[in-house]
């Protein structure tokens, strides 16, 4: 593989480096996928696809396999953590579709990334397993990767190397931003849960959003199984504690959370947590012949559940502007960058927000609920940025 027999070679083959190849090849390119890890596979539980994201997997021709493999939930529902009671509803039906192009799906991480996977397959894509890619150097013409498989030279590198890329590191020197904030999940058939979940619960989207803490849970595999996510504050990390996060952490942050969560507490994973971060937008994400995309590119907290859809719009617009410049790979690349920065930064830097509005406690939370509240179902002036871009 020491030759120059591919146009693109792209560093990680999690979604986002799979989206970029799927994507590339498409549109015609030669697309070799380099993946550190002996498979490509993803550790997880649920995913969120809104229709800024669905619209591009039916251009991709994808659609119909990853629906059929997740669900479309009926409604996104917030409630308070502490009382249970509903705050406010999305609904995600025909009128939702109509306006955005696409539906909202949810989905089991590895589910999408099979279907992604067999997709690049499909269009040719050479996916290169248990291959560490340990630099990358841009000649004038040519990006050259080594990597544990020696050295391979293509037109364009693209970096897809999640979080801790060790691609970014050539455009800027910051570090991951701890949020201080601990993740665990669990996904579980539903006939092993402790009390199957009601229809509503099968159905819709539903966040208890709390002091602190906050709950999440959808059904996946068409209503089989049932996907829940516990996120907290951590105390110890707010003590300066290099360990925190642990199960006794879990369950004292939302010892006074209402019936509902408490028990959804019981169906999640507790060997394993996962702690949260993100970093600061950065305008630059282009090094000569080498391009950064989804995490590496723009790692941002879960909040507004756009992680792998800003993922697959990176991929999209990667595409379209190697298309516009016809092969031009500077032009293509700093109109990539353009293009996407600005609407990245903007999705990271709200996600923050949405997540301090989600965690407020005393006179705030008041405030906020009554704001949820008074807010009509049919209102979507504060998703029509996210989802109809």
């Amino acid at each position: 593989m020491s030759e120059r027999d591919v146009d693109v070679i792209v560093v990680g083959g999690g979604i986002g480096g799979l989206s970029s190849a799927l994507a590339l090849a498409r549109s015609g390119r030669r697309v070799r996928v380099l993946e550190r890890a002996p498979e490509f596979a993803e550790v997880g539980a649920g995913l969120q696809i809104a229709p800024n994201a669905t619209r591009i997997l039916r251009e991709w021709g994808v659609l119909d396999e990853v629906i059929g493999l997740g669900v479309l939930p009926r409604r996104l529902v917030f409630r308070d953590a502490v009382d249970g009671r509903e705050l406010t509803h999305l609904p995600l039906g025909e009128e939702f579709v109509a306006r955005y192009g696409g539906p909202y799906v949810v989905i089991h991480r590895s589910d999408l990334l099979g279907v992604l996977q067999r997709a690049c397959d499909r269009a040719g894509v050479d996916l290169v397993p248990n291959c560490e890619v340990t630099d990358v150097e841009t000649a004038q013409d040519t990006a050259v990767v080594r990597s544990a498989a020696g050295v391979q030279r293509a037109d364009v590198a693209i970096g897809a190397d999640g979080l801790r890329s060790r691609l970014r590191a050539r455009l800027s020197d910051d570090e991951p931003v701890n949020s201080g904030y601990v993740a665990y999940r669990g996904a579980f058939p539903v006939e092993e849960l402790e009390t199957e979940p009601d229809e509503r619960a099968l159905t819709d989207v539903v966040a208890y959003i709390g002091p602190g803490c906050h709950l999440v849970q959808y059904s996946l595999r068409g209503g089989e199984m049932f996907n829940t996510v516990a996120v907290f504050r951590s105390p110890g990390f707010l003590r300066g504690e290099a360990e925190y996060g642990g199960p006794e952490e879990l369950d004292e942050v939302f010892a006074g959370a209402c019936p509902q969560v408490r028990h959804g507490l019981r169906s999640l994973w507790r060997v394993r947590h996962w702690k949260m971060f993100d970093r600061v937008p950065v305008p630059n994400w282009v090094d000569g012949r080498m391009a950064l995309t989804g995490d590496a590119a723009h790692p941002m907290l879960q909040y507004l559940a756009q992680g792998a859809c800003q993922a697959i719009e990176d991929a999209h617009c990667l595409a379209a502007q190697a298309a516009a410049s016809s092969g031009d790979w500077p032009v293509a690349l700093k109109e990539y960058e353009r293009v996407r920065t600005e609407r990245t930064a903007r999705v990271q830097t709200s996600a923050r927000v949405w997540g301090d509005i989600w965690h407020v406690d005393g006179v705030a939370r008041l405030l906020r609920n009554e704001l949820f509240l008074s807010r009509e179902p049919d209102d979507h002036k504060h998703v029509d940025w996210l989802y109809g871009a």
